[in-house]
């Protein structure tokens, strides 16, 4: 049955069956010729999308809505819904999204194109054509140069304790022992805390919803107990910007190395693989989905050179014992 209109109040709506698929909605106009205009495009649009396949009608719109009710959507969800609006997915090219990527951020570095509009957009398609939708894309990435990151130590953030107060102390601590991000370590509520058990909630800003509970070392207990609890969160601050300026003073008055609060997440991976424990471990432990990205981008060298003493049985202060001959 063809789409016929009908009106509701002051607005008309469709409905009727196209190739077997019952369809109804609102065409959002209180005029009949153009409500008729509207119904007969989503007529056509249904008939081609039975004949042609779906890809032949489906919208970044539509994918960016799949990805979203998927629950795996975010800002750049948004912000790539905004750019591509009701272009064709099919249209949609690698020389196309990289192009997007230099239109929306003409001075940004590399990396912030790779992240704010190439990862998106690539996987809002790829995951419609997981739902059969559509064709896979691979996006070539801008190519990135790596910067050595100074990582934060359990020396420096002892240091950065003493100079700080309680709060923004028991921040580092926590972002170093935890691996916390800061946007996540600023999110942890005191009902996430549970000192009886060691554990504290996190949820997981770069991992869609995800949370995963960390053990609390018994010197960010310390830290943590002596925080005011005048307010819901732990950490008090509102927003990772809002941290900078007490973080920035907090460094100058402990006289140590300028780093920022990432250096903290950085150091617990550094340390924890410096530890000998697996990438793997320290993945799940720090929340990271990537265990390769684990390994590649914290896994620094160690500056000690008799580290190689550590693949041989017997330890370096346990020297080889000399029997001496008794007279």
């Amino acid at each position: 049955m063809p789409l016929k209109i009908y009106k509701r109040g002051d607005v008309w709506h469709y409905r009727g069956t196209v190739a077997g698929r019952r369809l109804r909605g609102s065409t959002g106009s209180s005029d009949k010729a153009v409500a008729q205009r509207i119904a007969a495009e989503r007529e056509a649009t249904a008939w081609k999308g039975h004949l042609d396949g779906p890809e032949s009608v489906l919208t970044f719109a539509q994918a960016a809505a799949l990805y979203t009710i998927s629950g795996k959507g975010d800002h750049r969800t948004l912000r790539m819904m905004d750019y591509w609006k009701t272009t064709l997915v099919k249209d949609i090219n690698e020389g196309a999204v990289r192009q997007a990527a230099v239109t929306l951020y003409p001075k940004a570095k590399s990396a912030t194109r790779n992240r704010e509009v190439i990862v998106p957009t690539q996987a809002i398609i790829n995951h419609a054509a997981s739902l059969k939708k559509c064709q896979r894309i691979t996006v070539p990435r801008f190519k990135v140069a790596r910067v050595e990151k100074t990582p934060a130590s359990w020396g420096w953030v002892q240091s950065f304790m003493k100079h700080s107060p309680a709060h923004l102390g028991a921040l580092a601590c926590f972002m170093f022992l935890t691996g916390a991000r800061i946007s996540e370590a600023l999110a942890v509520r005191w009902d996430d805390v549970d000192f009886t058990t060691q554990k504290a909630r996190i949820r997981q800003s770069k991992l869609y919803g995800e949370e995963r509970f960390a053990h609390l070392p018994p010197p960010l207990i310390v830290a943590m107990a002596n925080c005011p609890r005048d307010r819901d969160t732990v950490f008090r601050y509102v927003e990772r910007d809002s941290v900078r300026k007490s973080w920035d003073a907090a460094i100058k008055r402990a006289g140590i190395a300028h780093l920022s609060p990432h250096a903290c997440r950085h150091g617990f991976a550094t340390a924890m693989l410096h530890a000998g424990i697996d990438p793997v471990t320290v993945a799940k432990r720090g929340g990271w989905k990537n265990v390769q990205h684990v390994f590649a981008t914290y896994g620094h060298a160690m500056e000690d050179e008799t580290v190689t003493n550590r693949i041989i049985d017997t330890p370096v202060a346990q020297r080889p014992k000399v029997h001496r001959k008794t007279v």
